[in-house]
Parts: structure tokens; C-alpha cells; sequence
């Protein structure tokens, strides 16, 4: 009967225990026969299991107690079967990046409704077309209620579970918030441009990446979509119902937005900004506009980059002393493991609503 060591190397952040589920055990998911033992480093486990003659070569994955906590992969994206062979020693360990989340636990009733407003939807100044979908409140149809809105970028990696870099989760998310009572919100999910993706979430003045056409997209969402919206949707269309927001480039140009139409968005939601392509962005942008005030939700993790943290705390420091407002509130919330892809930003999505929404 063969016998193999099994190592794995994973997160930090999860105190859940770990399971392999596999071939050689029904794809149980929470076998205590092949349960993980922690190896004496964090996150690093070990153990030793017996296969029958027959296992020569398995199929596996990693839980951590059930399929709503199994593993995924870099970017939070559907992690494939590990594959060995039992005829041969096992030297290297296994690597998991990301774990699904408990928390993603929804009841159907409560998932939003998702209508494509446009699958090309003009952008005349930048002569392109983009896809522009709704998702509105379970329970839109069946109440009068108005709702404040929330523009947010990369709307392929938003609800799509089958994404390349993974899904935020966003329709499953606003449904686990509408069970708790924070479902009246409308999301509005704007895909990106692929290819000119860069020079759209760019600011148009001089930055490490040249100057890009943010000024022409950020104007499209204030003056044509937002417009648009208010009058096809029950929404409430002041500043302080209207939020913006977005990750990596789409955070920085939410930040944009936000600073260039403070009349348009009194709510930011920035994820992980890429703020190393202009670090002095609050000093370009306050000499043209009024001084900002609202709520930014500012968040990123500290296992992305050794300036991602600083950049933000920058940021905070600098917008702060350029609005001299006390009307200005910003969030700044840190994680210490926290990596730059969709499964960690989908994380932070309920925090950041409650907080820009809902207190």
C-alpha cells in the first residue's frame, strides 16, 4: 500500500483547519482521514496518507472543511485538480493562493437582478463602444423606492464566475448585503476597453504611463451614462447617493473622476490604486476643481507590493491637507496578507458598501 507525505504552502489569514478532497476518498470534502496538520511555520501543513494499489495516479484539492471553502487559484479564479502519480516520491510541496470564502454563502431569493442597459454603448468623444450593464435590487420591480447608485470598472471581472482573473462576486455579495438589510443600492457595471483598457484609466496629464484619455472617459460617466441612468432607473441622483469606484488602474481612475466631478460623486470606492503612475495626483487635480469632500473608501494589502500601503497613506495625507475640509472622510483599511486580485477585492466589497452606504 503506497504511502506519500503530502506539503502545502498557503496563506496565513485562515485559521480554518485544511482537507484534501480527491479520487481516493469520494471528493469528500471534510474527510478527517485527510485532514492537514500544521508543519510548525504558518501557514505550512504536512501529512502522511496511505493509498490503495489501485490509486496510481490522483486527483485532488485542498478545502478547508467544505466546497464553500475550497481553494482557487492566484487571482481568485477556479483552481484545477492537483495530479500525482504514487509510483514516485514527492518532493515538492503544493501551493494554494486563495480560498473561497464562507461569507459568499447567499440565499437566491435576494440576488440582484442584472439587466444589460446596452451591449455598445457609445462613447463619442473616444469613438468606441462599451458594454454597460444594471444590477439592480432583488426586489426593484415590486417597490417605488428611488436608490443610490455605484459606477463601478472592470464590470467582466464583477459577477462573471468564469472570468479569467477570477470575479469579485458582486451579485452574490449584494445579495448576502440585501439579507442583512443593506440591499437597496443599484451597481453599475462598466467593462473595461481590453486593449486601450491603460490608456482609458490613465489621467490625461503627465504621468509615468504618458498622458492617457481618462479626462475623455471620466466625462462619459458624468455627462452621458450617469444622465442616462437617472433617466431610465429610480435612482437618487444627488452627490451624496452617487459613488464611483474600481481596482488597480480602475481605482485610480475612480480617484480621478471623483476629484474632476466632486458635483457627480460624493462616494469613492478605491481598491488597490495604482498610484505609482501619478503620485502627485491630489497636487494636479485641486488646482482645477472645487475641493473634494464625501466619503473615500481606501483599501489595499500589504502583500501586493512594498508601495502600495505607502502610496495610499500618502495619498490620504496629501488630499487631506489639499482640501483643508473637515467635510472630507476617508477609510483607510489595510491587509496584511491581502494580494492584488478580484477574490480579495470581492472580499472587501461588503465593508466598503456598508460604510459608503449604509453608516
Amino acid at each position: 500500500m503506497p504511502r506519500r507525505t503530502l506539503k502545502l504552502i498557503t496563506t496565513t489569514d485562515d485559521d480554518r483547519p485544511v482537507y484534501v478532497a480527491g479520487s481516493f476518498n469520494n471528493w469528500q470534502a471534510a474527510d478527517e482521514a485527510y485532514r492537514m496538520q500544521p508543519d510548525g511555520k504558518p501557514g505550512s501543513y504536512r501529512q502522511t496518507f496511505h493509498f490503495s494499489p489501485e490509486d496510481h495516479r490522483i486527483e485532488y484539492k485542498y478545502t478547508r472543511g467544505g466546497w464553500e471553502g475550497v481553494e482557487l487559484g492566484h487571482h481568485g479564479e477556479n483552481a484545477p485538480n492537483h495530479q500525482r502519480s504514487t509510483d514516485t516520491r514527492w518532493t515538492l510541496p503544493d501551493q494554494v493562493y486563495n480560498w473561497a470564502s464562507p461569507g459568499l454563502e447567499y440565499r437566491d431569493e435576494y440576488l440582484p437582478q442584472i439587466e444589460v442597459i446596452h451591449e455598445h454603448f457609445e462613447i463619442p468623444t473616444l469613438i468606441r463602444t462599451r458594454r454597460v450593464a444594471a444590477l439592480l435590487p432583488h426586489d426593484y420591480h415590486e417597490t417605488d423606492k428611488r436608490y443610490p447608485v455605484l459606477y463601478l470598472q472592470d464590470g467582466q471581472n464583477l459577477f462573471d464566475d468564469y472570468a479569467p482573473y477570477g470575479s469579485w462576486g458582486v451579485d452574490k455579495r449584494l445579495a448576502k448585503l440585501a439579507e442583512e438589510g443593506m440591499g437597496d443600492l443599484i451597481v453599475i457595471a462598466i467593462d473595461h476597453a481590453d486593449t486601450e483598457r491603460v490608456s482609458e484609466f490613465t489621467p490625461s496629464f503627465r504621468t509615468k504611463l504618458g498622458k492617457g484619455d481618462g479626462r475623455h472617459y471620466v466625462r462619459f460617466l458624468a455627462e452621458q451614462l450617469k444622465p442616462y441612468v437617472d433617466a431610465h432607473f429610480r435612482t437618487r441622483p444627488e452627490p451624496e447617493s452617487t459613488g464611483i469606484g474600481g481596482s488597480s488602474l480602475g481605482g485610480l481612475i475612480s480617484i480621478y473622476a471623483g476629484i474632476l466631478y466632486p458635483q457627480v460623486y460624493d462616494r469613492l470606492m478605491v481598491f488597490s490604486p495604482s498610484l505609482w503612475v501619478t503620485p502627485e495626483i491630489p497636487f494636479n487635480l485641486m488646482k482645477l476643481t472645487h475641493k473634494y469632500r464625501g466619503r473615500i473608501y481606501l483599501y489595499g494589502g500589504e502583500a501586493e507590493s512594498q508601495t502600495m500601503v505607502p502610496n495610499m497613506e500618502r495619498f490620504q495625507e496629501q488630499i487631506l491637507a489639499q482640501t483643508g475640509t473637515t467635510r472630507l472622510e476617508i477609510k483607510l483599511a489595510v491587509d496584511p496578507f491581502g494580494q492584488h486580485n478580484e477574490a480579495r477585492w470581492g472580499k472587501e466589497f461588503p465593508k466598503a458598501i456598508q460604510w459608503l452606504f449604509f453608516s
